[in-house]
């Protein structure tokens, strides 16, 4: 059996090879074209001496050359004849795959995570850079040849990988917030299902769907669901490299976006946007929210205004990444991640391992499904604390009601205990965005000597709006239990985030440890 990554961009070149395929500015690229130069980044990697079992790290944005070679990486056909051909497909693990980076990074500025990669070539917005086939120190790249130069020097190759479905096609870096980042190995099997699974169950793409990309496509979120989904359907992908709120609004006005994709700091940047009437958003008939948890009253609020339905999900990089969603056929519940889709079950476990069977009773997630990573990169220990008896542990805390949907009520490590009580994070967040002059919100323990643990909140405000530590102090407290409201409130310009927009705790904590 083969099964590629790349027959996701093949199918949709040959159904409709005129239809529009990729939008950056003012220049678009036709699925044919968009295929062809995939084909052409092929041959290009092939007479470069890139072989199979290496790896191709992409340093880049939401641009072309991204999704260029990424379908172009496994498109490459094995070099010799047949028997060689044959002789692959009766092994696995040897077939090329792509390593998304986020592309501040450079082979010298993060230099272990090439040689822990085993990368060969790194293509960047304006080269590739190919590092030598027989290097031992991968941070020192043979030498960088022009990326258009070599996409339009070459002959489009005319075949993909032959490829078992649990050879690597991706490795996705976990996002470091709790240790140092793990190269969580997916297999063609896990993308290309999940991406199936966003395509005809999720967004049920339709013929003139146009979707933007603003979520970084080396990010699981924005690679799986607005990449795959939409090419895999001959979809119109618009993309913008960095997201701001009059870009955004932009963008969707002028493409008449019907599908948008983001995190909760993007879904707040554009309900709150002083320019935000001036565009129009008619056409927008789905938006869908992952990556950390949506605030309901940010959710409720940006329904109301723009007459969408906001969907919201969940997922991790070792999850390919959907692993549930609320649906588009039945009625959304509000703070829910929906239920596991199709083919993935979900239990909890307490902390000595038994299922917990008891509704709205926390435990730890535990998956297991067609999407779930074969493993960590050269991590087997990792890899063997991670999936255990089949089901791969989460480290988040969740809770099922008696309905099937299931609430993620915060990290594992992010919980914090407080005098001998647990206290989510998560629960006092929601209370925090309940005010009406806090924006962003994020809470963390730190260190007590009598209590262990005391809970910090740091918060910023809306645009035009003012509050005091004290205000938001009264504000918990009359909304908590005594042992959950925070005693300590910092009151910001802006909270940290990363790449994708995520509030980054980790950061936090560190600051507020350290101050």
């Amino acid at each position: 059996m083969s099964l590629n990554l790349a027959t996701l961009l093949q199918t949709s070149a040959h159904a409709t090879p005129d239809a529009p395929a990729l939008t950056i500015g003012p220049r678009t690229l036709s699925y044919a074209t968009l295929d062809g130069h995939a084909r052409r980044f092929a041959s290009a990697l092939r007479r470069l001496g890139v072989r199979p079992g290496q790896h191709v790290a992409l340093l880049l944005p939401n641009v072309p050359q991204f999704t260029i070679a990424y379908y172009g990486a496994h498109t490459r056909r094995l070099p010799g004849g047949a028997a060689q051909r044959a002789g692959h497909r009766a092994g696995g693990g040897s077939a090329t795959s792509t390593t998304p980076t986020r592309p501040c990074s450079s082979p010298g500025r993060a230099s272990w995570r090439p040689r822990n990669r085993a990368s060969t070539a790194w293509p960047t917005a304006s080269s590739l850079i190919v590092a030598r086939a027989d290097a031992t120190d991968t941070s020192a790249p043979a030498g960088a040849e022009s990326f258009t130069a070599l996409v339009g020097g070459s002959d489009p190759v005319d075949d993909h990988h032959t490829t078992m479905p649990d050879d690597t096609a991706v490795i996705l870096y976990t996002s470091g917030t709790t240790g140092k980042p793990k190269g969580a190995e997916l297999t063609h099997f896990n993308m290309f299902y999940n991406a199936d699974y966003v395509r005809t169950d999720l967004l049920k793409v339709q013929a003139g769907d146009v979707a933007l990309a603003t979520l970084p496509l080396f990010h699981s979120f924005g690679q799986t669901v607005v990449q795959n989904g939409m090419l895999s359907t001959g979809g119109h992908v618009v993309l913008l490299p960095r997201f701001t709120p009059d870009d955004a609004f932009g963008l969707m006005a002028r493409h008449g976006v019907t599908l948008f994709a983001g995190v909760p700091t993007m879904y707040f940047a554009l309900l709150h946007h002083p320019g935000a009437d001036a565009y129009d958003l008619s056409s927008l008939r789905l938006c869908v929210s992952g990556g950390s948890a949506m605030p309901v009253e940010v959710m409720r609020a940006f329904d109301d205004k723009y007459g969408v339905n906001i969907l919201e999900g969940y997922g991790l990089s070792e999850t390919s990444p959907v692993a549930s969603f609320n649906r588009l056929d039945v009625p959304k519940k509000a703070g829910s991640i929906g239920l596991p889709i199709r083919g993935v079950q979900f239990r909890l476990e307490d902390d000595q391992g038994g299922v917990v069977r008891d509704v709205d009773t926390p435990g730890e997630i535990c998956i297991k499904g067609h999407n779930v990573m074969r493993g960590y990169y050269k991590r087997p220990e990792a890899t063997a604390e991670a999936i255990r008896d089949g089901w791969f542990h989460s480290g988040d805390i969740g809770i099922v009601d008696a309905d099937g949907y299931y609430r993620i009520v915060d990290r594992k490590k992010d919980m914090i205990l407080r005098g001998g009580f647990n206290v989510y994070p998560r629960e006092v967040e929601e209370v925090l965005y309940a005010h009406p002059a806090i924006g962003e919100a994020a809470v963390v323990g730190v260190p007590h000597d009598s209590h262990g643990e005391e809970v910090h909140a740091v918060v910023a405000c809306k645009p035009g709006k003012t509050v005091t530590a004290d205000e938001v102090v009264a504000w918990c407290k009359e909304q908590l239990a005594a042992y959950k409201y925070p005693r300590v409130v910092h009151v910001r310009d802006s909270l940290p985030k990363g790449p994708t927009g995520k509030i980054l705790k980790r950061v936090l904590r560190d600051e507020l440890v350290g101050a």
